[in-house]
This record gives C-alpha cells, sequence and structure tokens, in this order.
C-alpha cells in the first residue's frame, strides 16, 4: 500500500471554461465599449455596382435606381430610350449630313439639350456605319491635339493607298500612324482624310465654345472649307453657342454655303410631356397630371430644369412611402432646386434679390427671367410689351427696370445688333427668379377664388400684374410660361 508523503491531495477541481471563447472580450480600462450602429444614420441606399443593398430589398429602393437612370438632370442622355421630343429637329440634322452633305454647327443655351441631342445623332449615324469620332473641347485644345485623337480612331483599312490585307492595315493601324511630327495644319489634315474611301467620318466637336482660342477657331474655318471645296467624305458636326458661329463666318465669310446652323428650340409642353412618360416607364413611378403639369410649367421648355424636377419629386415621393408623385412632392422638388440655385449665386447679388422681395418687383422679374432664359440671357423693352398689354402698366415697369440697371441690381444694360437690352448680372440668376415666380404663379392659380380680395398697395400693382395666374385652363400651363416668339431669332 502506498504510503503518504506528508502531502494532503489536492481536492478535485471543476474543469474551468475556455475563457477566450466562452465570455466576450471586456472592455479595457479607459477604453469605451463599441457602440451598436445606429439605425437611422444616412447611409447609401445601393451597392457601389448599382445593386439592391442587402438592408432595402424592397420595391422603394428598387424603385430609386430605376429613378436615376430615368431622370438625369447632371448628365447628357446617351440612351435612345430616354430620349424625349426633339424628332423634327433630329430628322433635320439626318437630312441635313446625308442628302446636303454640309457641316452643321448647333446652338443654344446651357442645359438645352445639345449633348443628348449630339448622342443620339451619334447613334443615328453609327447604325449607318458612319465612323463617328466624339470629341469633348476643353479650354485649352488645340487643332493639331483635337485632329490627332480624330485620326487615331480611323482605321488604315479605309485609307486608298492600302489594301485590307496589308500588314499595316491587319495590324489594325490607324490614320494617326501617317501624320508626321511636326504641327498639324487643316490643309495637312484634309489632304489625309481626302484618301478615305469605303466609308464617312463625322467628326462631333461638342463644347466648342469652351475653348476660345482664335487659332482654333480660324484652323477649324478653314479645315471646313478645305473638306468642303474638295469633296472629301468627312463632315463636322459642332455644337456650342450663338457666338461660335459668328466667329467662325467672320474668319472665311465663303463658308456660309458650306454650313447648316440649328438652334437648338426648348421643348414644346407635349415634349416635356413625353419627357415625364418616358420616366414613369423606365422607373414605374407615376406621376398625377397636376404634378406633370407643375412640372412643364415650371421646365417652362428646358429639358434640364424637366428632368431636375422630375427626378427630385420622384425621390420625394419614393422617401415618404408612395409610388405616385404628387403636387407636393413637385412644390418639394422645386424647394430643393431654388436652394441649389441659389447656392450658385454671389452673396452680394442675393441680397439685391432679397431687397427686389421687398419692393414687389422680384416676381416680375422672375417673369423677365424666363424670357431671357431661352434668348442669351437677355430681355428687351418689346419682352415687356408682351407681358404688360396695358400701355401705362408696361411704361411703369420699364421705368423701374430702367432705374434697376442704373443703379446695378441684379439687371444691366446691353447694346448689341437688336438695340438696347437687359441682362442679369450672373447666369445663375435666371433660373432661380423664373423657377421663384412659375411656383408662385402656378400654385397660386391652383386656389379657390375668394370673394373679398384685400387692397393692393400701389408698391405692389405692377408685381401682382404679372403674377396674376394663366387664365388658360389648368391642363396646359406651359403655354403661360413667358416666352416671346423672338426668342428662337435673336440669339
Amino acid at each position: 500500500m502506498a504510503r503518504s508523503m506528508g502531502r494532503k491531495p489536492k481536492a478535485a477541481q471543476k474543469p474551468q471554461p475556455n475563457l477566450v471563447f466562452a465570455a466576450p472580450p471586456t472592455a479595457r480600462e479607459g477604453v469605451s465599449a463599441k457602440k451598436p450602429v445606429d439605425a437611422a444614420f444616412p447611409r447609401f441606399q445601393s451597392m457601389a455596382g448599382d445593386q439592391l443593398s442587402p438592408r432595402l430589398n424592397d420595391r422603394f429602393a428598387s424603385a430609386r435606381i430605376k429613378l436615376r437612370s430615368a431622370f438625369t438632370p447632371s448628365q447628357p442622355i446617351t440612351d435612345r430610350k430616354m430620349f424625349a421630343g426633339r424628332t423634327d429637329v433630329l430628322t433635320t440634322l439626318i437630312r441635313s449630313i446625308e442628302d446636303q452633305r454640309v457641316h452643321v454647327i448647333m446652338y443654344g443655351e446651357r442645359g438645352i439639350g445639345k449633348t443628348s441631342l449630339v448622342h443620339v445623332l451619334t447613334q443615328a449615324a453609327e447604325e449607318a456605319r458612319y465612323i463617328v469620332v466624339y470629341c469633348s473641347c476643353g479650354a485649352g485644345s488645340t487643332f493639331d491635339e483635337i485632329f490627332r485623337a480624330v485620326a487615331g480612331d480611323i482605321p488604315l483599312l479605309f485609307h486608298s493607298g492600302f489594301a485590307p490585307t496589308t500588314d499595316a492595315a491587319e495590324r489594325g493601324g490607324t490614320l494617326a500612324d501617317l501624320l508626321p511630327t511636326t504641327t498639324l495644319t487643316p490643309r495637312l489634315v484634309a489632304d489625309l482624310f481626302a484618301k478615305l474611301t469605303g466609308t464617312r467620318v463625322l467628326v462631333v466637336l461638342d463644347e466648342f465654345d469652351v475653348c476660345d482660342s482664335p487659332e482654333f477657331r480660324r484652323n477649324i474655318a478653314e479645315l471646313i472649307k478645305n473638306l468642303s471645296d474638295r469633296s472629301i467624305r468627312t463632315q463636322l458636326v459642332i455644337a456650342g453657342v450663338a457666338a461660335d458661329l459668328t466667329e467662325l463666318v467672320e474668319h472665311i465669310p465663303s463658308i456660309r454655303r458650306n454650313i447648316f446652323a440649328l438652334q437648338v428650340p426648348k421643348m414644346s409642353a407635349s415634349e416635356v410631356n413625353h419627357l415625364v412618360e418616358n420616366g414613369e416607364e423606365l422607373s414605374g413611378l407615376t406621376y398625377d397630371k397636376a404634378a406633370t403639369d407643375f412640372i412643364v410649367f415650371v421646365a417652362n421648355g428646358s429639358p434640364y430644369l424637366a428632368s431636375l424636377l422630375s427626378h427630385h419629386s420622384g425621390l420625394a415621393a419614393i422617401d415618404k412611402g408612395r409610388t405616385h408623385v404628387a403636387v407636393e412632392d413637385v412644390s418639394q422638388a422645386v424647394d430643393q432646386a431654388l436652394t441649389e440655385f441659389r447656392g450658385r449665386i454671389s452673396k452680394h447679388t442675393l441680397l439685391q434679390i432679397d431687397q427686389a422681395g421687398k419692393t414687389g418687383v422680384r416676381h416680375v422679374l422672375g417673369v423677365m427671367a424666363g424670357a431671357a432664359l431661352f434668348n442669351n440671357g437677355r430681355f428687351d423693352d418689346r419682352d415687356v410689351d408682351a407681358v404688360y398689354p396695358s400701355a401705362a402698366n408696361a411704361a411703369s415697369f420699364k421705368a423701374t427696370i430702367e432705374e434697376l440697371a442704373a443703379k446695378h441690381m441684379l439687371l444691366e444694360t446691353h447694346e448689341d445688333e437688336y438695340g438696347r437690352g437687359y441682362r442679369f448680372a450672373e447666369e445663375a440668376v435666371l433660373p432661380y427668379l423664373w423657377i421663384l415666380a412659375a411656383q408662385k404663379r402656378f400654385l397660386e392659380g391652383r386656389k379657390p377664388a375668394v370673394a373679398d380680395k384685400p387692397a393692393v398697395p400701389t408698391t405692389e400693382k405692377a408685381a401682382i400684374v404679372a403674377e396674376k395666374p394663366p387664365e388658360k385652363p389648368a391642363d396646359k400651363p406651359a403655354q403661360a410660361a413667358i416666352a416671346t416668339p423672338r426668342a428662337a431669332g435673336r440669339s
């Protein structure tokens, strides 16, 4: 029997749990435990790959993603399915290029849809097997840089000096391989393009007005003349502003007969309706008739404003758990748009706008801004006469405008070939004042008539005349927007 060595045997112990896995780690002294994420904290609504977030996999999250593609106010339209109206304009452009073989210059105000029109025209040309080279001009663009890039997109396969079976053609060579290292000239580029066979080339120069280099514009004018005089199978499509056409023609007056100039018009009420309907089909949302009328009225023919308000109002409805868009959503969208435009205006001008609001002329100026939006930012006495049938009221408001211009308050006088006119001090003021006035006029037009109206102060009579709701039925509010017929021919 074994003897005890004088030490008591240890008591049996229970097995200890593995503390690493059995219990959560305690917070270190002085370090607070991590708080749970607040469910109400702002989050992105979808993944970077435009896929639904696992947390928000419902019909509203899906509608939000579709809405982003349906209305793209900050980006031009690149998909023909989203292109609304403008079919007559597009047909005119195609016929000019295909039948008349002329070069095209499109011009118009910013936000009128020139780039979207260019993209859709490009798709139509590519379907006809044209080689289309799109270039967006920058402030420092040069003739050499632009046309080296153009030559790099034209395969040697279409050069009359290279058979399809030659090594250079089979290796995927381009016309850029034939260019010298010296600076390109219009004549050298025309000589190269004269060798093209079996295809036609369309060179699109978008944002042409951004580059203000006289040398660049002179070279483009000379290239147009060379291409036209030699019947070369290359045509230019230029998108810019009215001044671009004037400057090109000034360099070489004889190119007038080689150019088709098109002022991109503002959209009609039916075309803006079509834009909203396209968005409905793509997003799955429905816009009440009154909501659509509100968008049409405030947009005033601007595809940018129409898309912006449709987008913002759709998001407002989704945020409220609805898939139908009502007037209240459009009104919220208008407020949001006003905030955006207000942020683009200088503090000094904002103070002047607020001061004009106190004197009762701000909304009348808004009507003038609506006329100037599609008239190269300009309006004159004839636009005032179009708004005021009464000669006395027109004379009173003309005096107010002249006083504001003399004080350099929001307005400044402008002399051009059309005579004496006025411009707003800042470009962003035009849409801001117009939207402000349009929202007020539309919503007041929806209010029921009041039997006894209070007396109107003398200082505000001019404002009330211009702000009077349209007398036409509510289903055609866009016709009440002030845009004189002279606008199309005075840019």
